[in-house]
């Protein structure tokens, strides 16, 4: 068991590490479509990368149809197994609309034996996400 302390600087250490290991600009929030981001989750239960839609729901249901009008295409040639969910609760109880693809076994962020896994994971699946990204950028904004 960690302290409040002890585990924020483990989670410090983790995202240090992951970058001085992986030093590149990840896009993130600067997708320039509003409600858009992608984003890395890394818990004491699992770790996935995710795109979420989180703009008000008009804007969430016109982009969430242009990235399902292209599913097959993120599955064949970018994510095989990402999962789309267009109603996903975050744990503050906020509704969003997420695609995303979670490392397969579990593991933790207290865990230092992991962290090399889910870096190589997130590096991988992160650069799949976004040459998706980039290639369809046009569509998933019109």
């Amino acid at each position: 068991m960690f302290s409040k302390e002890e585990s924020r600087l483990l989670r410090q250490e983790f995202w240090t590490s992951f970058g001085k290991s992986f030093p590149r600009k990840w896009i993130l929030y600067d997708t320039k479509i509003k409600g858009l981001s992608f984003k890395f989750h890394f818990d004491t239960k699992k770790a996935l990368v995710a795109l979420d839609l989180e703009d008000d729901l008009e804007n969430r249901i016109s982009c969430w149809e242009k990235l399902e009008s292209l599913q097959s295409i993120l599955r064949d040639d970018f994510v095989p197994n990402v999962i789309f969910e267009e109603e996903f609760y975050l744990e503050n109880g906020k509704e969003i609309s997420r695609l995303y693809l979670p490392l397969d076994r579990k593991v933790s962020i207290h865990n230092k034996n992991s962290w090399q896994e889910v870096m190589v994971f997130f590096n991988e699946t992160m650069g799949k996400f976004e040459a998706f990204f980039e290639d369809y950028r046009d569509i998933i904004k019109s």
